[in-house]
């Protein structure tokens, strides 16, 4: 659910946060499935910058997330939802039979106190994991891997969902979130239903602290730097860049292709997403 702040300045006149209060059951991640991360803020080794626009953000742990989904035929049962600094959907909590602890991305729909399972016979019903092949023909799907055992790659951000579309021999025709369908091996896993928090892409920024805090820092256009800085910079007042848009080092912005020739994926792409 989203809240809206009341206009008392122009920086909290748009804003728009999450309501956690009826979504998340606590407020502390379980510390052994968690490390701590180091802001890298867009620099290398020497320190230098090699992103720009990046910065340090709000100090946070990572979450261990279990994308494998591997022990199989075990019943898990969900103890809390929570929020994670790294992503943009929830996490759960799950508890294994004998004890064992994991993260896992929170499916829409998900609650806690529902028992989860993984494996290749087992129920066809939000939060559970299969191998495509076991996976009936229109089934929404997330959390879907690209090769056999590597964990889940595919289809794991806010309100992300796949759609299985069909199989063919020894795989499975999956139509992902972009619109672009491609072929991935029977063998590999997805779990059912859809990834949590469709609500992300409707949150309203509002002010530059906010981005701050995410790590990122302002973006200047190019046409408002000096000549050192940036082609199109320079020139009295707000001038026109006088060439096709390029980068800080020349390169063209639009329209350049950047794909290798040779991608070992591309031919389990049956169609690209559609342009808008």
């Amino acid at each position: 659910m989203i809240k809206k702040t009341k206009p008392t300045s122009p920086g909290r006149r748009f804003v728009t946060y999450y309501d956690f209060k009826n979504i998340l059951t606590t407020d502390e991640p379980y510390k052994p499935l968690t490390v701590i991360k180091k802001p890298k803020a867009g620099r290398n080794n020497q320190g230098k910058v090699t992103v720009r626009f990046r910065c340090g953000g709000h100090k946070k742990r990572i979450r261990i997330i279990d994308f494998k989904r591997n022990k199989d035929n075990m019943p898990a049962v969900v103890k809390t939802i929570e929020y994670d600094p790294n992503r943009t959907s929830w996490i759960s909590l799950v508890e294994y039979e004998d004890g064992e602890k994991r993260y896992i991305i929170t499916p829409e729909g998900l609650k806690v106190g529902d028992v989860i399972m993984s494996g290749e016979n087992v129920e066809i019903k939000i939060g559970n994991c299969l191998p495509l092949r076991s996976i009936p023909v229109g089934t929404f799907i997330h959390n879907i891997e690209l090769y056999p055992g590597k964990g889940g790659q595919l289809a794991r951000s806010a309100g992300s969902v796949a759609q299985l579309i069909g199989k063919e021999g020894d795989y499975a025709i999956v139509r992902l979130p972009s619109g672009e369908i491609r072929k991935i091996n029977l063998k590999c896993r997805a779990t059912i239903g859809r990834v949590s928090n469709a609500d992300h892409s409707n949150i309203v920024i509002g002010k530059a602290g906010r981005n701050i805090h995410l790590g990122w820092r302002p973006h200047v256009r190019g046409s408002c730097m000096n000549v050192v800085d940036h082609p199109h910079g320079g020139g009295e007042g707000r001038t026109h860049p006088g060439r096709p848009s390029v980068t800080p080092w020349g390169k063209p912005t639009v329209g350049y292709k950047t794909r290798k020739k040779k991608k070992p994926s591309s031919k389990f792409i049956i169609s690209r997403k559609a342009k808008k």
